[in-house]
Formats: structure tokens, C-alpha cells, sequence
């Protein structure tokens, strides 16, 4: 394409500046240790105007070698100005993925360009030694779809010394994924899996997950039951998704599905220039395995899987499982000691529905959840270490509907809530040590779609996303520290169709604001706020809920 070539990556400064409508997030960038960092480049103005995966190759920085105090991911991204679909963009490395999240869709007179990072320190083993890996934008780049798709990706390694301890990096890393590629989930029965035989001598045992939602699967949270899909305008398959996590075929944990909205989902206007939850930087969920640690060390084969409850063509997974070693000892094992998670959730579906006057009106809710214990043992150096995880994951959703019959108007709305409370035991002889997590993505959507006396068409949507997490640590029940984040966009929008549905007569009013709480007992605290109007930001406040609420 004439032009294309010689496109470049804009770098944009990393605190959103009012007046722009770049992408922009609430999220902090990544804490960064004093000392000065080594930088490998893996990919620099590459651009992404094909539907292929470009492939790379990593090698360690030759000038900080390690121990690393952090390792950091950052990445620029530039959509040209034109017409051009959200895509999903994923770095892999070694099989490992390392990066995965959206990108933002341009206008015809918008070029967006946005920065994002990533801590995958816990990935430093995997970086030790050189890796061939891909970099993937799926894109389609022709006449019509005309926004080319540029990036720059780097790592940066920061030495370790006596003020930055070298971290607590797992030993091991064991990509669960594709072949340097996400892994696609079309139904329930379909399974994510990677079989491998681990070292003897492992002491704890995490899984980082991601599925991300595709096709007709990307709205599965304005989804109904199947048997009323067709009357109510929507999605099949219900409203409720969870990722289940197996090993050798048996339950072993569960990672819940975050609502996430891409910049093009619903009404693209939305999520300029505030994108949604996490939409350009996904967080993956961390299952604690540690349990199994004990079993995994048998020196038998074991075959980790995923899958995704109530996939209906489909869901893209991906997941890095994280081990930790025993510095003392070539040998641990252990076992299972008790294991109450069910194989499948049953959830609850209460249809509510009344067909008169020529519209469908009512509500239809689904429930689900799901109370377990795993408990298992591993034999270290410091003698039996036994871990107990007890969770709690709640899924609620209620939709309220009034759709006609004839298809307009169309009013739907969505109060969805995914939470998930757990709390790990470690026992160490009479020493107990316990984590208790929390884990909420609440999700409330308002559409309505009517036509107007003239003919035209109104679309009025708002919505309000929240991710909300906190940990707290005890040691015999005496405190020893705590945390807390809380993210949340709100956007609203009207949007006014021409006659036949082709072409949009008037934007706006259009306005989304963005804050992001997180606060520790030691004192460190964090906060932003972020206001748009128009699709342009009008405001950036920094510290004031921490000037505010000082622990």
C-alpha cells in the first residue's frame, strides 16, 4: 500500500495528557528499581498489516547477566489514521506469552498511539537463555480496513545490588499455550493441555491464565440462555463463563473470566480517548497451585489443562505455570490430602420472560457458585509443609429486557458480578502463615437502541467497569502487611443513525472518567483520576485520593 512503509511508532509521554485523544488509562506504569537498566529490543517499528504471525529472536543482555532486581516489558503501539477493527495483540517468547492485550481502533482523522508495560519478573528463568518466540497482530490491511498497525517492544533487565535485592523469581516456567500462539476454546469440551515431568524437588506451584473472549463469544456477558436468544436480540450460551483449571484430568482450580471490552465493543465512541478495564494490558489470574507441588515432584509425566466452561465459539487462552524449587534438597514429593472441587459448576438459570403488545419483557438471572478445599503436603529441606486453599467463587448476573418483536426498540440491562475470595494455610510446624485474596470484576451495561419520529436511530449506552483486588498476610494470626487496588471506568454515549442504518448522523454527548486506588500498609499509595468529554481528556489528577485517605 502506497505510504504504509513509512509509517513509524509515535511514542507518547506515559501520563496521559490532557487535550489528547490518545488512549488513555488510569493504570500506573511499572515501579522501577534505582539502578541502571540493560535494554534487548525485540521488535522496533515492526508493522503488523497482514494476518500472520512475525516471528522473533531473543537473546539475553550480555551486560547484566544477573541476578535481576526487575525485568520489565514496555511497548508502544501506533494505529494510522483510517478505518481499522480492535485486534488482539500477544508476545510470546519460548512458548511462554509474555504480553496480551487489545489494540485501539483509529478514525479517520485519529492516529492513536499509546504506551503500555508489563512486571514479568517472574519470568526471569525463561529469559535467561535465548528463546525464539512470535509477535501476533492479526490484522487485515486493504482498501477498505486502511489503519496499519506499527509497534516497538523492548525488555528491560535492572541488576540486583544491596538496595535492590535480586527478586524471588520462580525456577521454572512451563508455558501451557499453543505453539508460541494462544490456544483457541470452542465449547466446554474443548482443553487448553500441556504434559511434562517437572524436577523433584519443587515446593510451590502457581498458574498465571488468560482467556480472552472472541467471535461470538465477545459479548458472552450480555448473553442469554439459548432457548430465548432469537426472541431477545442476543447471544447464546448464558451470561456466566469460567475457566477451569485440571491437572491429569482431575479439578484443581478455577480462574474466573474478566468482562473485558475492547475499544470497539459496543459502541467504538465509548473508549475514546478512556479505554476500558485493562482493554490494552491484560491482567492474567494467578491460581495457586502449591497443593500439587508435592505430587508434580513424582518424576512421572502430569498434564496440565484448561478449558472454558460454556464456550460458544470461542475463547483464546493462554497461561504460564510458575514453579518454585527447594535450594536444599534434589528430592521433596508429597500428595494430595483432600480435594473438594467439583468437576463442572452448576449454574442456576431463572428465565423471567412475558411476550405481549408485540415485545418480549421481563428478566432472566444466572447464578453460580461454588464453595472448595485443596489441601496438599511437599516434603522440604525445612520438613512438611502443608498448604490448604480455600476459595469461594461467586457469579451473579441479572438481565432486565424489553425488546420487541419486531427487533426496535431494543433496551437491555446488566448487572453482572464475578467474585472470587480465597485464603491459603501454609504450616510450617506451629508456625502458620495466611493469605486471604480478593477478586471482583462488577459489570453494569444500559443499552437502548429506538427509532425516532423522523426515522433516524438512537443508540444510548453507558456503562460502569470495576476491578477490584486486595490481599492481607498473617503469621499466627498476627498482621504483617496488606494491599489493595481498585480500578473503574464509567462511559456514556448516544449515538444517531441515518434512516437505513448506514452511516451515523451525530455523536455524543460523549464523556468516561477513570480512577485507579491502590494502597498498602507500609503507606505506599497510588491514585489517578482521569475525566473526557467530546473524546478528548479534559482532566488528570494525581494523588488525591491519596492526599485524602492516608492509612
Amino acid at each position: 500500500m502506497q505510504g504504509i512503509a513509512a509509517a513509524q511508532v509515535v511514542t507518547v509521554p506515559t501520563t496521559p495528557v490532557v487535550g489528547s485523544s490518545n488512549p488513555a488509562t488510569a493504570e500506573p506504569t511499572v515501579t522501577r528499581p534505582s539502578t541502571k537498566p540493560c535494554t534487548v529490543t525485540l521488535y522496533s517499528n515492526e508493522a503488523f498489516n497482514d494476518y500472520s504471525a512475525h516471528p522473533l529472536t531473543y537473546m539475553p543482555p550480555a551486560g547484566c547477566q544477573g541476578p535481576w532486581a526487575k525485568v520489565v516489558l514496555s511497548l508502544d503501539f501506533t494505529v494510522t489514521a483510517g478505518t481499522q477493527y480492535d485486534r488482539t495483540a500477544s508476545l510470546y517468547l519460548g512458548n511462554a506469552n509474555i504480553f496480551y492485550g487489545t489494540t485501539a481502533e483509529p478514525r479517520s482523522a485519529l492516529s492513536p498511539s499509546w504506551h503500555v508495560e508489563r512486571d514479568v519478573t517472574d519470568l526471569s528463568a525463561l529469559l535467561k537463555t535465548a528463546q525464539t518466540g512470535n509477535a501476533i497482530i492479526y490484522n487485515i490491511y486493504n482498501s477498505t480496513y486502511n489503519g496499519g498497525i506499527y509497534g516497538t517492544a523492548t525488555l528491560q533487565f535492572y541488576p540486583a545490588n544491596i538496595l535492590n535485592p535480586p527478586a524471588d523469581a520462580p525456577d521454572v516456567v512451563v508455558p501451557v499455550s499453543g505453539t508460541n500462539s494462544p490456544y483457541e476454546l470452542d465449547a466446554t469440551s474443548s482443553v487448553l493441555s500441556t504434559t511434562v515431568t517437572l524436577p523433584r524437588n519443587l515446593t510451590k506451584a502457581y498458574l498465571d491464565v488468560i482467556a480472552q473472549s472472541q467471535s461470538g463469544d465477545e459479548f458472552w456477558y450480555l448473553g442469554v440462555p439459548n432457548d430465548v436468544s432469537g426472541e431477545l436480540e442476543t447471544y447464546g450460551g448464558t451470561a456466566f463463563r469460567e475457566t477451569e483449571i485440571t491437572i491429569d484430568g482431575k479439578p484443581a482450580g478455577i480462574a474466573p473470566v474478566s468482562p473485558w471490552i475492547y475499544t470497539g465493543g459496543i459502541d467504538p465512541y465509548l473508549w475514546e480517548p478512556i479505554t476500558g478495564v485493562e482493554t490494552l494490558n491484560f491482567k492474567p489470574y494467578r491460581v495457586d497451585l502449591t497443593p500439587f507441588a508435592g505430587l508434580l515432584s513424582d518424576g512421572s509425566p502430569h498434564t496440565v489443562g484448561i478449558s472454558v466452561y460454556n464456550a460458544n465459539s470461542y475463547f483464546l487462552a493462554t497461561a504460564n505455570l510458575l514453579l518454585y524449587r527447594d535450594k536444599l534438597r534434589a528430592q521433596t514429593g508429597g500428595d494430595i490430602l483432600q480435594n473438594t472441587l467439583s468437576a463442572a459448576p452448576v449454574p442456576s438459570v431463572v428465565e423471567n420472560l412475558t411476550t405481549a403488545n408485540g415485545a418480549v419483557t421481563g428478566t432472566v438471572n444466572v447464578g453460580s457458585k461454588r464453595t472448595f478445599t485443596v489441601k496438599g503436603y511437599v516434603n522440604t529441606s525445612l520438613g512438611r509443609v502443608e498448604t490448604t486453599v480455600e476459595s469461594t467463587v461467586n457469579f451473579d448476573s441479572n438481565q432486565t429486557f424489553n425488546v420487541a418483536t419486531s427487533g426496535i426498540p431494543e433496551i437491555q440491562y446488566v448487572a453482572q458480578t464475578s467474585t472470587v475470595d480465597s485464603k491459603t494455610t501454609t504450616q510450617l510446624g506451629i508456625l502458620a502463615q495466611q493469605v486471604a485474596t480478593h477478586w471482583s470484576f462488577p459489570l453494569t451495561l444500559d443499552y437502548t437502541f429506538e427509532q425516532n419520529t423522523d426515522g433516524t436511530y438512537t443508540q444510548i449506552v453507558t456503562s460502569d467497569q470495576q476491578h477490584q483486588t486486595s490481599e492481607s498476610t498473617t503469621i499466627n494470626g498476627f498482621p504483617l502487611g496488606s494491599s489493595s487496588t481498585v480500578e473503574e471506568v464509567k462511559s456514556g454515549d448516544t449515538l444517531v443513525y441515518n434512516s437505513t442504518l448506514s452511516a451515523v448522523n451525530k455523536v455524543g454527548p460523549t464523556t468516561s472518567s477513570a480512577s485507579y486506588v491502590s494502597k498498602d500498609s507500609k503507606g505506599n499509595c497510588y491514585s489517578r483520576a482521569l475525566t473526557s468529554s467530546a473524546r478528548v481528556l479534559t482532566s488528570v489528577q494525581d494523588n488525591k485520593s491519596c492526599n485524602a485517605n492516608r492509612w
